[in-house]
């Protein structure tokens, strides 16, 4: 076998636990599939004398990121910190000394990853990420090898188990949003202020980053639409239910001619799409490409051990290429500039549901609205609440988002209209 391969990790949290535990506990079967031994030599730590729930030589610590970095016998860095600072410092550095990367780090790659690849590609280091997404489902690697050949022409997936645990329980109990937050909260898959997950901004990291190798053009995180499920009530959920449809948090990229089209957002699809059975905090990617078609990966999105076997995948990869003297193996190929489509040329279907007086004309006026708007509808059911009060809800057939939403102005404006109680998009029929 060649000489070890030496490997330090920046953090040793939850992820970090899982990778030293992997690389530990697998290190024979590593050795002989890298072709080299893979040895955690140093680890990262804020607090030196903090017990860290697992064995290990309290020599492999260190608080002083410059003991790393002037190690000139560490070939990777591992970065499972989290956040952006100083987590992009320590990697900036380790790629300009030409230390190949791994890391997991969704955020960092999502607001800064033009520049980590611009250094990593200066360096002839190696930048790896298939943990940033997804926790341990493959998709980066399978989107850069596996389909490269593949114009991919869309990607539709669940990429966060919070907000799939919430609408997961929500559908099976009837519960409402609050109460699926404190049971999400109690078991430790949402976080104390769970404003990233609920509102879909976790999602969009994720987004941008798998849009970016899709479609071999930059998009950040600023590009992609996004919208939370805080807004989805038990009525939606029955509602969805009544029409053969499940409510998911669904991330979409799609290109089209007038650009990339990018946006997170509640989703009814039918209960027999492919995702529709996608529950609890499991996540799930559908893919489709001009060559392969269809193709959906599934698996858990996060945890210890999930987030450490991608992370652990990457690190082997990057030895690999080390051992056999490969410059650059790059994790992004954005050799394109692509424009990214205005929300409002976005098309989809749309669940409608209305708060009104329950009089003679009222649903006639409000068809006249949205037909003023080139709004056809597919289906409307209307039930009586209480008091002089009724609920409506409309299905439109497929529409531009921008003819929708200034027909959804229009109706707002009618006297009968007490208020626009929810609007989802409805995808995948």
């Amino acid at each position: 076998m060649q000489q070890t391969i030496k490997v330090a990790l920046l953090g040793l949290g939850t992820v970090g636990r899982g990778v030293y535990r992997i690389l530990t506990g697998n290190a024979v079967n590593i050795a002989h599939k890298v072709g080299a031994p893979v040895e955690i030599s140093r680890i990262l730590v804020r607090d030196l004398t903090r017990d860290r729930g697992i064995l290990l030589d309290p020599a492999l610590l260190t608080d002083n990121y410059q003991d790393i970095l002037d190690d000139p016998e560490i070939d990777i860095v591992v970065e499972v910190m989290g956040g952006i600072h100083p987590a992009l410092d320590y990697v900036m550095a380790a790629l300009k000394r030409g230390k190949s990367v791994v890391t997991a780090n969704k955020d960092m790659i999502a607001l800064h990853g033009k520049e980590l690849f611009a250094a990593a590609e200066a360096s002839g280091a190696g930048l790896l990420f298939e943990g940033s997404v997804a926790g341990g489902i493959p998709i980066i690697r399978p989107l850069k090898q596996c389909l490269a050949a593949n114009r991919i022409q869309e990607i539709m997936g669940i990429i966060n188990g919070t907000t799939n645990y919430m609408l997961s329980k929500m559908t099976r109990e009837g519960v409402d949003f609050d109460r699926a937050l404190r049971e999400a909260q109690a078991k430790g898959y949402a976080e104390a202020d769970p404003t990233a997950d609920v509102e879909g901004l976790d999602a969009a990291r994720k987004l941008a980053i798998l849009a970016s190798i899709a479609f071999n053009s930059r998009v950040t995180l600023n590009d992609v639409y996004v919208e939370g499920i805080s807004k989805i009530t038990a009525r939606d959920i029955a509602y969805a239910r009544e029409l053969n449809y499940v409510i998911k948090l669904l991330a979409i990229a799609k290109e089209t001619s007038e650009g990339i089209e990018v946006r997170v957002h509640p989703t009814m699809i039918p209960q027999n799409h492919p995702l529709a059975s996608v529950n609890d905090v499991f996540n799930a990617i559908f893919v489709r490409g001009d060559a392969v078609g269809d193709t959906m990966f599934y698996g858990r999105g996060a945890g210890e051990l999930p987030t450490g076997s991608a992370v652990a995948a990457d690190i082997m990869d990057a030895a690999r290429h080390i051992i056999h003297k490969v410059p650059g193996f790059i994790g992004c190929t954005c050799y394109e500039e692509k424009p990214i489509k205005p929300m409002a040329l976005t098309e989809s279907k749309f669940y409608i549901r209305l708060m009104v007086a329950d009089r003679p004309g009222v649903l006639a006026s409000i068809a006249y609205a949205f037909g003023d708007k080139e709004v056809s509808l597919a289906s409307v059911i209307q039930k009586h609440t209480d008091g002089d009060r009724a609920e409506i809800v409309m299905v439109t057939h497929r529409v531009r988002e921008q003819n929708l939403q200034d027909a959804l102005h229009l109706v707002e404006c009618l006297s009968p209209v007490d208020r626009i109680a929810n609007c989802i998009r409805v995808e995948g029929e």
